[in-house]
C-alpha cells in the first residue's frame, strides 16, 4: 500500500474509437449544442424583453434554460474538442470541476421542475388565489433554493467521489467525468460511499418527484371536476409541456443513477447520457415555447418589430 502510485489524470474513452464517426459525430452535436445555447438563449432573452411574460411560470422557465445551457456546457465543450484533436486525457482537478458543475445544474434543474409543478398546482387548482399564492418572493426564495440545493448537492457528489482514492486504472468507461463511471475506478471501500450518493441522489429525486405527483395528483383532480369543456382544455394544455419534460428527465436519470454499481452497464449509460446532457437540453425550448401561445405571441411581436427596424433601414 505504501508503494501505490496515485492517480493525477483521468483517460476517458468517449463515444466511439472509430476514426471514420469522429467528425460525422462532431457535427451532429456542434449543431445539437448550437440548438440547444440559441435555443434557450432565446427563451430567456424573450422573456426578459416581453412584460407580458414576466410571470412566476416564465421567471422559472427562464431559470430551467439557463440550468439547461449550464449543465450541457460542462460536458459537450470538451467532447466537441476531442472529437477534433483526439486528445482524451482529462487532469485530476478538471475531471472533478466537470463533475461538480455538472451534478450542480441538474440538480438545479430537478428543484427547478419541482417549484414548476407548484406553479402548475397553483395555477390550475387555486386560479383565484394565484397572485396572491404565488408572489415575487416565493418565486425568489424557490429559484435561489433550488441553486442552493444544486450547489450542495454539487459539492457532497464531488467530494464524496473525489475522497476515494484513485491507484489502479485511469481509464474512464464514459465521455465525461460522471458519477459512477469515475466512482468504479477506485481502489477504496466503496460500500459507505455508495450509499451516501444513492441516499443523496434519491432523496434529490424523490424529493421533487413527490412535489411533482401531488401537485399532479391534485390538478387531475381539479380537472376531472371542471364541468366545461373549455376549463378542461385549458387546464391541459398549462400542465403538458412541463409534464412531457418531467417524464423525459427523470426517466433518464432514474434510470442511470438508480442502479447499484455492480449493475450498471456503461455503454448502456454512455448512450442514455447523451441523451440527458445534449439532446433534452436541446428539447425543452421546443417542448415549452413552441406549444406555448404567449412565448409564440411574444415572438411574433420579435419578428414583427425586426421586420419594422430593417424596413426602415433600408
Amino acid at each position: 500500500m505504501g508503494n501505490r502510485t496515485e492517480v493525477t489524470q483521468f483517460i476517458l474513452l468517449g463515444l466511439t474509437n472509430a476514426p471514420e464517426l469522429q467528425f460525422p459525430l462532431f457535427i451532429i452535436f456542434t449543431l445539437i449544442y448550437l440548438i440547444n445555447v440559441l435555443g434557450n438563449l432565446g427563451v430567456i432573452v424573450l422573456i426578459l424583453w416581453d412584460s407580458c411574460l414576466h410571470t412566476p411560470m416564465y421567471f422559472f422557465l427562464s431559470n430551467l434554460s439557463l440550468a439547461d445551457i449550464c449543465y450541457s456546457s460542462a460536458v459537450t465543450p470538451t467532447v466537441l474538442a476531442r472529437f477534433l484533436t483526439g486528445d482524451n486525457v482529462i487532469s485530476y482537478k478538471a475531471c472533478a470541476a466537470q463533475m461538480f458543475f455538472f451534478v450542480l445544474f441538474v440538480s438545479v434543474e430537478n428543484f427547478l421542475l419541482a417549484s414548476m409543478a407548484y406553479d402548475r398546482y397553483a395555477a390550475v387548482c387555486k386560479p383565484l388565489y394565484y397572485t396572491t399564492t404565488m408572489t415575487t418572493e416565493l418565486c425568489a426564495h424557490l429559484a435561489i433554493g433550488s441553486y442552493v440545493g444544486g450547489i450542495l448537492s454539487g459539492s457532497i457528489h464531488t467530494g464524496v467521489t473525489f475522497h476515494l482514492s484513485f491507484c489502479m486504472s485511469n481509464v474512464v468507461h464514459h465521455f465525461f467525468c460522471d458519477v459512477p463511471a469515475v466512482g468504479v475506478l477506485s481502489c477504496s471501500d466503496r460500500h459507505i460511499s455508495e450509499m451516501i450518493l444513492v441516499f443523496a441522489a434519491s432523496f434529490n429525486i424523490f424529493f421533487a418527484l413527490l412535489v411533482i405527483s401531488i401537485s399532479y395528483l391534485l390538478i387531475f383532480i381539479t380537472i376531472l371536476n371542471m364541468h366545461t369543456a373549455e376549463g378542461y382544455r385549458k387546464a391541459l394544455s398549462t400542465c403538458a409541456s412541463h409534464f412531457v419534460a418531467v417524464s423525459i428527465f427523470y426517466g433518464t436519470c432514474i434510470f442511470v443513477y438508480m442502479q447499484p454499481s455492480s449493475s450498471h452497464s456503461m455503454d448502456t449509460d454512455k448512450k442514455a447520457s447523451v441523451f440527458y446532457t445534449m439532446v433534452i437540453p436541446m428539447m425543452n425550448p421546443l417542448v415549452y415555447s413552441l406549444r406555448n401561445k404567449d412565448v409564440k405571441s411574444a415572438l411574433e411581436k420579435v419578428v414583427e418589430k425586426a421586420k419594422l427596424s430593417l424596413g426602415l433601414t433600408i
